[in-house]
């Protein structure tokens, strides 16, 4: 059985595994500057891996993107 390769992405490491039919994806900082993702993201399980790798690039993506637009507008 190979290891499946792991993506990089905006400072953190993303590594697929199989679990049972699906996959699931572990995200993690490779810099201490990056917020660690809630653990309930790092439970992404989908049918195929680059489903799983898309879905873990959201949930970066949503973490370091600006939270606050309100106080932008205010």
């Amino acid at each position: 059985m190979t290891t499946p390769e792991n993506s990089h992405y905006r400072g953190y490491d993303i590594i697929p595994t199989r679990q049972w039919e699906s996959w699931c994806v572990g995200v993690h900082p490779t810099r201490d500057d990056l917020p660690l993702l809630p653990r309930s993201t790092l439970s992404i399980l989908a049918s195929r891996r680059a489903e799983a790798i898309a879905e873990a690039k959201r949930a970066i993506d949503d973490l370091l993107s600006p939270r606050d637009h309100v106080s932008e507008e205010v």
